[in-house]
Parts: C-alpha cells; sequence; structure tokens
C-alpha cells in the first residue's frame, strides 16, 4: 500500500510549502489562516485542526485519504507515545482515523508495535534518518509519516526517500494450465501518466483473490512503436489494484486515478491514469495454478485466470522475470501474480468465504 507522507506546516512558512507541494506530499497539515495561503499555491489535500476547519469539512467517520480535508481530533488523532498505555489508546484510535504518533526518544519498538497492529499509523519525524527508521520497521514499515521540517532541503530529502521506500508485493509463480482464444471482448487499455520501464505493469485478475502481473507496453515491435505510458490490461470485467490497495473493475478506472505498478522483483509504486481506451478485440483467456514463491512460501494450487487482447504486444512476465508475450505463451509456462485471501467488498479486501469462477 501506498505511504503517505505529509508535511506538518502549523508553522506557515510558504518556502516549505512550495516544496512541499511540488515535491509531491499528500497532505500538509495546517493552523489557522494557512489554508487560504496554501491553496493559493496549488490544489492540495490538507489536514486541519479542529479549531481552523470548517463545521462541514469532515465526518466523524473518514473515509481516509478521499478528502481533501482531514480534521485532528475527528479523522486524524495525535499520540504521544511514553508508555503501554498510551501505545494502546493509539492502537483503539486506529480504528476510527489516522493516528499520527511521536516517541520522545525515538524508540523504534513502540513503532513496531504500531505497525504490527494498524494500517492507520503515521510516525512524526524531523528528518530523513527518523523517516528511514519509521518506514522500515517490521519490513513492511509504518503506513506514512508526517515531516516537521527545519529546512526546504529537508522536505526535498525526505520526499526522495519515499519514493525509494514506496513499497513492495510479494509475488507468487503461477504454471499455465491453457491458453484459449475466447472470443471478441472489449478491452481496457490504462494510459498512465509515467514512463513506465521495463518489468513493471498492473496487477491483473478475472477473481478478487489472485492477479497477475500485465507488463506494460514498454517493449519494441517490429509492428507498433513502445507504449511506455500504457498497459494494455485486460477486459472490462477484470480487477485491477490501485494504489491505495483496492480493486477497481477495468471499466471503472479513469483520468485521475492512482494505479499500483509493481515491477519484476515485487517492488511497487503508483502512477497517475491520464486516460483509457475501451476497445472491441479478439481476447484470449489465460490460465494458471500457483506453485509458491520458490522460498518456501505462498504455497500451491491457487487457480487465476486473466482475459486479455490476442496480440503478441500484450506480455505478462514469466517465472525468469522477463517479459513473455501472450501469444507464446503455453501450458506449463511460468509466469508471476500474486495471491490474496479473502474476497472484495466495494474494492475493499474482506475475510469472507467467496468462490469465483
Amino acid at each position: 500500500m501506498k505511504k503517505e507522507f505529509w508535511v506538518d506546516l502549523r508553522s506557515w512558512n510558504k518556502e516549505y510549502a512550495v516544496t512541499a507541494i511540488e515535491s509531491g506530499a499528500d497532505r500538509l497539515v495546517l493552523d489557522g489562516g494557512s489554508l487560504d495561503a496554501a491553496k493559493r499555491l496549488g490544489r492540495i489535500k490538507a489536514v486541519l485542526s479542529s479549531e481552523s476547519s470548517s463545521s462541514d469539512s469532515s465526518s466523524a467517520t473518514c473515509e481516509c485519504g478521499k478528502s481533501d480535508e482531514l480534521v485532528i481530533g475527528k479523522d486524524v488523532f495525535e499520540v504521544e507515545i511514553t508508555d503501554k498505555k498510551s501505545e494502546n489508546d493509539a492502537v483503539k484510535l486506529s480504528k476510527k482515523g489516522y493516528v499520527v504518533v511521536k516517541t520522545t526518544d525515538w524508540n523504534v519498538i513502540p513503532l513496531e508495535n504500531l505497525a504490527a497492529q494498524s494500517e492507520m499509523i503515521i510516525a512524526a519525524v524531523s528528518d530523513a534518518r527518523e523517516a528511514a527508521m519509521a518506514l522500515g520497521v517490521l519490513e513492511k514499515g509504518v503506513s506514512g509519516i508526517m515531516l516537521k521540517p527545519s529546512s526546504a532541503s529537508v522536505i526535498s530529502e525526505v520526499a526522495k526517500l519515499m519514493k525509494e521506500n514506496s513499497g513492495s508485493v510479494e509475488l507468487t509463480r503461477f504454471k499455465v494450465k491453457s491458453v484459449e482464444p475466447v472470443g471478441m471482448g472489449d478491452r481496457v487499455c490504462v494510459d498512465t501518466c509515467s514512463l513506465l520501464k521495463d518489468g513493471e505493469g498492473m496487477m491483473i485478475g478475472s477473481s478478487s483473490s489472485a492477479f497477475l502481473l500485465v507488463h506494460a507496453e514498454t517493449l519494441e515491435n517490429p509492428y507498433v512503436a513502445p507504449r511506455p505510458f500504457r498497459v494494455n490490461a485486460g477486459a472490462v470485467h477484470a480487477y485491477a489494484v490501485m494504489a491505495d490497495g483496492r480493486t477497481k473493475y477495468l471499466a471503472e478506472v479513469k483520468a485521475g486515478d492512482s494505479v499500483l505498478i509493481a515491477d519484476s522483483q515485487g517492488k511497487t509504486s503508483e502512477a497517475t491514469v491520464g486516460r483509457v481506451k475501451i476497445e472491441r478485440r479478439p481476447m484470449l483467456l489465460v490460465t494458471a495454478v500457483s506453485v509458491g514463491d520458490g522460498n518456501g512460501g505462498n504455497g500451491g494450487g491457487k487457480e487465476i485466470s486473466a482475459i486479455l487482447q490476442n496480440a503478441e504486444t500484450i506480455r505478462l512476465v514469466s517465472g525468469d522475470r522477463k517479459p513473455v508475450s501472450v501469444v507464446d505463451l503455453k501450458a506449463g509456462d511460468i509466469i508471476l501474480g500474486r495471491v490474496e485471501e479473502g474476497g472484495r467488498h466495494f474494492g475493499y479486501a474482506v475475510k469472507e468465504t467467496i468462490l469465483e469462477k
């Protein structure tokens, strides 16, 4: 899941605000009358102190990450971790919204405990060293950081660190069972605002619990020029994994959405959708079954399918982490994807028994 990057500007500083916006900060934490000043610099998302927020800027139960304005005390809570009780308080509050935690002596153990129990923990930090520590606890790290900057250069340094620590997914090896033409269908090209690299693509699947890594159109072809911003992702019914970990049907993906990009090693980033093209094309049904990750994890037996356009420019990622065209794919080949447990309700992962065929 994408890591949140907040910059604490409750002591207003225009230079810091400009740097934060240009560095891609997800939210500015603002106080008093600084919201209007910040909005004059660009379209922003904010975290507001309760006394400075408008009465209708947020609801008591937040859909965190959606609203342009979150409110401290309603959607966001600040807790200083001094003992086990304050740690437990932070966990309880995380069921209501984001929790910004401060540790006075920068003991990493409380952060490890909190990261293990909640996906809503934001660590308050003052420099890149503290940010790196917070993002690395328990390998997966906290869900984000709130930086109180001492200079504009610190904001830039931490922003660069955030991009380098954008997260990862554990990839699973799947053995292809069959590749069959299934006639015509509506397929979706997702054109992003980013130039993707060899090995990168989107996680796509016909079920909510298993996804294949569909490669971006980065490779040279005798007939078609590369489109490194594009993933020809598959049929309109398929699930696409978004940057926040939810799924959307490909037919519902639209300009402005953020999709999850994964590479052949499982390292993830996000890309903003600039355009979606839906066109009728001949399609292939690829079915496969998981055989594990090769390291004793992600056990086998999970079946997956994906319906993709029948064209040589559509590629998956092979077991040796190289692109492989769907027209060259055959039974017994190994391809990479991801297995998840449970089902989905309006795109959110839920623990339930579900059968998808």
